[in-house]
């Protein structure tokens, strides 16, 4: 049995990759450990209901368990440790304490010869106008501990706009970043086992909306085989540092042929969401193998790629279907705004069929517009 602490769609699409009725011979069952009362992941596994700081439930949770692993960075390092007491925890808590701290999470990169923007911490109101003087402006300023989908953000544009950054973020760890031109964001999804045998999946570019994740294009339009190698040798150098077994994701900016980090997640990703279609093996079986100890499978894409995700509102499931090749993932959540619903995803092996049916689907979407066909010819928007 495999304890997962977290409940949400990306642990339902683990389940979904391990149960035998997924139609994947892995035959795992699961317990995840939640504190909402019906989240997504429990229609594929028992349900602890509790806080991830609950020792009882952490206890409930690993009982009988062979391995844990988490579906989000969110979750306390210490439970992580609490549980690795007893029973493996992959990966290990110290993946969890670097992807936590912004600033852990640049000196790891920079550990590894993964360069980033030029950066400063900030622990108050005169650290960050000397970090304006320093960086330059217009720079961002973001929480060190806790923020994401664009939330715990300010751009300061101007002075003026270090007085309304402070307002806003001030009063608890800070990090400021200077704000440089990059071409495009991409990703790069790699996994590890025990062993330290790594694979990587193709480099995808990424386009966001408000800060969310809107589209994903897999592989990323035009990026060259010597990207493609660099992005694996950061992957692999940050997985190698932290002893980390399973799938992780680097968040990465490209600018002018190189890249820089921006963000690490220790755990299955939402611009890995096109694998379940569009590779050979999605990221949520590799990352079962991983932590199981199997060996990992093949992470060659099948053609291109293009995953659109469901933001706020649920569109029109029979219009959706109705889109040649359109698979359609919901996660049974209720609407809310900014709130991730689901995800669309449209594989094909001709970049121009594939682009008219992606813009069939994004007309569908309430305001998502169609990126173009360009989006497949190298285009980076």
């Amino acid at each position: 049995m495999i304890g997962v602490l977290g409940g949400g769609q990306l642990g339902q699409m683990l389940g979904l990759a391990g149960i035998p009725l997924a139609g994947i011979p892995l035959g795992e069952r699961f317990r995840f450990l939640d504190p909402a009362g019906d989240p997504p992941a429990s229609a594929v596994g028992e349900h602890v209901r509790g806080a991830f700081d609950d020792p009882v439930a952490l206890d409930r949770l690993a009982a009988g368990a062979r391995v844990v692993t988490y579906e989000f960075e969110r979750v306390p390092a210490a439970s992580a440790r609490r549980i690795a007491a007893t029973v493996p925890v992959r990966p290990g808590p110290a993946a969890l304490e670097a992807a936590q701290d912004r600033l852990s999470e640049k000196r790891l990169f920079e550990s590894v010869g993964l360069p980033v923007h030029a950066y400063r911490p900030v622990d108050t109101r005169e650290d960050l106008a000397r970090a304006a003087d320093e960086l330059g402006l217009p720079l961002v300023v973001k929480v060190r501990h806790g923020g994401y989908d664009g939330k715990g953000q300010a751009l300061v544009r101007d002075p003026d706009g270090i007085e309304a950054a402070w307002a806003a973020l001030g009063g608890r760890p800070l990090l400021a970043e200077a704000l440089v031109a990059f071409d495009r964001e991409v990703s790069i999804v790699a996994v590890r086992d025990p062993g330290g045998v790594t694979a990587a999946y193709p480099l995808v570019e990424n386009r966001h909306r408000d800060g969310i994740l809107d589209l994903t294009l897999a592989p990323a339009p035009g990026a060259p085989p010597e990207l493609q190698a660099e992005a694996e040798r950061h992957a692999a150098a940050v997985m190698g540092a932290l002893d980390f077994v399973g799938v992780l994701c680097i968040e990465l900016f490209e600018a002018g042929g190189r890249l820089l980090g921006n963000e690490l997640a220790p755990r299955v990703h939402n611009s890995g969401h096109w694998t379940i279609e569009g590779a050979r093996t999605s990221q949520f079986e590799n990352h079962l193998r991983a932590i199981g100890g199997l060996p990992l499978g093949p992470t060659d894409a099948i053609g291109h790629a293009a995953m659109v995700n469901l933001v706020g509102d649920e569109p029109d499931r029979a219009a959706l279907l109705a889109v040649p090749g359109a698979a359609v993932h919901l996660y049974g959540k209720a609407s809310r705004p900014g709130r991730k619903l689901g995800h669309v995803t449209l594989v094909d092996e001709d970049p121009e069929r594939l682009a008219a049916r992606l813009a069939a689907v994004r007309a569908l979407v309430p305001g998502r517009p169609d990126p173009g066909v360009g989006a497949f010819a190298g285009s980076v928007g």
